[in-house]
């Protein structure tokens, strides 16, 4: 039951071509970057995974993390809210040279989506984009006299995710805003994988306060002091 690994190179190990990976985050809050990094590297010394989909908040910033992803040519579709954020540059020059797919999704319909693959719910009806080229092609309902489009779950292969604590047993708490889409993440995928920044013996946290319970986790990897995107980028950092 311990699913503590001793490094990041083995817990990005099992990821595959073509595989769907949903990455915790809200911009830099919350993203695991040394785990994007760290299947980078095994991407530039391997030729493996390639042809992803990922499914995050953002497309991306500058060049580390999943710009970084992008920029390498790992990244075959972004599901995401916001493909345009600081600096967007490497998502918009592969986006505009056909290199890279976009679903763009309203940012309270992709946790709806992530959150109905994790509770088994296929479809659901939200109002939100009606009207819009965001509903072409989606079945309309009329509920009380207004319009809904429906919306399918998202569910992934991988989910890679950053904790503040996680023990032995995968149970997580989160810090402030960093928590974002992680816990709804931690549900829909088949696979998940935690950077926790202090990982600690099971008992150590109160039950009371833990958010992601350990059956929905399957490795933790700690890693003590966590690099912030925002901080890399307004160094001019570059991975690799």
């Amino acid at each position: 039951m311990d699913k503590r690994l001793s490094s990041l190179t083995e817990a990005v190990a099992d990821i595959q071509d073509g595989a769907t990976v949903m990455i915790g985050g809200f911009g830099g809050s919350g993203a695991p970057i040394e785990l994007i990094h760290a299947l980078i590297d095994r991407f530039l010394e391997t030729g493996s995974p390639k042809g992803l989909t990922v499914i995050n908040n953002n497309a991306g910033n500058g060049h580390v993390g999943i710009a970084a992803m992008i920029e390498q040519g790992m990244v075959k579709k972004m599901i995401c809210s916001f493909p345009r954020s600081a600096d967007p540059t490497v998502f918009t020059e592969r986006y505009l040279a056909g290199e890279i797919e976009l679903e763009l999704v309203p940012q309270g319909t992709l946790a709806e989506r992530i959150r109905a693959g994790g509770a088994g719910i296929p479809g659901f009806f939200t109002p939100t984009s009606v009207g819009t080229d965001l509903a072409e092609g989606k079945p309309v309902q009329q509920f009380d006299g207004r319009d809904y489009v429906m919306e399918r779950w998202l569910k992934a292969d991988h989910a890679l995710i950053k904790a503040e604590q996680g023990d032995a047993l995968g149970n997580l708490t989160y810090r402030m805003a960093a928590r974002n889409f992680s816990p709804l993440m931690a549900t829909a995928a088949e696979k998940v994988v935690v950077q926790v920044t202090k990982a600690v013996e099971p008992g150590a946290i109160d039950p009371e306060v833990i958010v992601t319970p350990g059956i929905f986790v399957d490795a933790i990897v700690e890693v003590a002091n966590p690099a912030q995107e925002e901080e890399l980028n307004r160094a001019g950092a570059h991975h690799p």
